[in-house]
């Protein structure tokens, strides 16, 4: 194990080496394999294909010979390999443990179980039985009751769900397969990069817990999103959340916080839950990002994927509205962001170009009667400049400047700032009409990888706020 690891628990290291290969698989076994359309089995089959998988596929069905053009075995330990990395399992509920000792023979690391009818469905004795013979077999097991997972970098796509392409920067782990195809809706959306997607289900082995220490060693993560529903062992979730928050940021939105959601969350997937008050608690302890909402959840991993960690805490906004100023510094404000007094020298900068009917100060209002250039030369100063360390930039539709006149100008400052070394935090609050505004919304996030949101300024400070909420833990900045 690489020197990197040191100070990570002989478990830990387990863990990363069982999921180095099943994340990043030669090859894959699909346990239940079928031949019909609508089938779980064959949706399995058909998704590896066409989410271009470059590994081997092995069908496994005693009563197939062939499945989508690839031969079918009857048993995997009838594959022709001498190990398999990666397992699927889709079979009865009831025939599930079955499968296990046959996987062990080909040294399956980790299995998924898609299929249902365990815990969720009233049956923890078999989920208990499942669980009991995988330990015997020393393989690790994902679900029961789950959509799969997702490992873009590696055109993984082990899910009866349509295939995901954008690969990137952000792992999401969900509780819930709902949930997911809520992630992957507006990652699609949004076009956002995913390193790893990863349904829990019923988790009755492998959890949260377990899977960070695959994201703290990927070299593809650089930050973390989980849904929860529950938390098998606090004590472990704090000590293991500890470490890797201190490299990568994690954002949680933990669901039952309530007790109408408690009482939903023990339904679905017969999760048991904590008091909220235990679990702000152990987020606190864990130096980890609470989110409260699923937008929330995805606007924040995402946002943490795409900035660069700060180098000091002083703030600027500059904004083509005076009112827009006032809701982010107000946003400012609520997410512990220090709007610094604008240094006299960018105060001289600003006047030689700005009306002097705007604003000087922070925020640094260049009013709605500003020129696309006037725009590139006030974001390309606050950000060159070297007392600021991260930079909100407002900003509402005019005839005068038009929403993609804006986003090239605010590119075109964010990229030559970049080529010139400097890399800082920005975020882009966006007010107009539609569609052009959402195009222009697209457009920086497309050319200059920069949180950008429409409509919503307190969005785009609060990503900003959930960055230094980690910088500060982390250590890169003081507290």
């Amino acid at each position: 194990m690489s020197s990197s690891f040191e100070g990570i628990p002989e478990y830990g290291k387990d863990l990363i080496a069982r999921f180095m290969r099943f994340f990043r698989p030669r090859n894959v076994a699909v346990v239940g394999a079928s031949r019909e359309p609508g089938k779980v089995g064959y949706a399995v089959v058909k998704n590896l294909i066409d989410g271009g998988f470059k590994g081997k596929i092995y069908p496994i069905n005693p009563r197939a010979t062939e499945i989508l053009g690839l031969k079918c075995y009857p048993s995997i330990t009838e594959v022709p390999d001498p190990e398999v990395d990666a397992a699927l399992i889709s079979v009865p509920a009831p025939l599930v443990p079955e499968v296990i000792p046959s996987l062990a023979e080909k040294k399956v690391p980790v299995a998924v179980v898609v299929s249902s009818g365990f815990a969720e469905a009233g049956n923890p004795e078999l989920q208990e039985k499942l669980v009991s013979i995988a330990r015997q077999h020393g393989i690790r097991i994902i679900g029961p009751n789950t959509y799969g997972v997702y490992s873009p970098w590696y055109s993984l796509s082990l899910s009866f769900t349509i295939p995901y392409e954008h690969k990137g920067h952000l792992a999401v782990v969900c509780q819930s397969g709902g949930v997911g195809m809520a992630a992957f809706g507006y990652a699609r959306w949004k076009r956002i990069g995913i390193s790893i997607n990863v349904g829990l289900g019923n988790m009755s082995d492998i959890d949260h817990t377990d899977l960070l220490w695959y994201f703290y060693a990927d070299e593809n993560t650089k930050a973390i999103a989980l849904h929860m529903e529950s938390i098998k062992d606090g004590k472990k979730f704090i000590e293991t959340a500890r470490i890797v928050s201190k490299k990568k940021p994690i954002v949680i939105l933990k669901a039952g916080r309530t007790a109408y959601g408690e009482k939903a969350a023990k339904s679905h997937t017969a999760a048991l839950a904590a008091s909220d008050e235990i679990i702000n608690a152990a987020f606190k302890k864990a130096g980890v990002i609470r989110a409260y909402a699923l937008d929330e959840l995805f606007d924040i991993g995402r946002s943490l994927a795409m900035m660069p960690p700060p180098k000091g805490e002083n703030v600027l906004i500059v904004t083509m509205a005076g009112g827009l100023g006032v809701l982010l510094s107000d946003a400012s404000y609520d997410n512990n962001l220090k709007l610094m007094e604008a240094p006299q020298d960018l105060v001289d900068e600003f006047k030689k170009f700005v009306p002097p009917f705007g604003a000087f100060g922070n925020p640094m209002d260049i009013t709605g009667s500003c020129t696309p250039d006037m725009v590139e030369r006030a974001v390309r100063l606050a950000i060159m400049h070297p007392k600021v360390d991260a930079v909100i930039i407002g900003h509402w539709h005019t005839i005068i400047t038009s929403p993609m006149e804006f986003a090239k100008a605010v590119v075109d400052a964010v990229n030559e700032a970049r080529g010139k070394g400097v890399e800082k935090p920005v975020v882009v609050s966006m007010s107009g009409d539609i569609p052009e505004t959402l195009q222009a919304v697209d457009y920086i996030e497309t050319k200059a990888n920069v949180p950008t949101f429409f409509v919503q300024p307190e969005r785009a400070v609060r990503v900003l706020g959930a960055l230094y909420q980690w910088a500060r833990y982390a250590g890169i900045l003081r507290k």
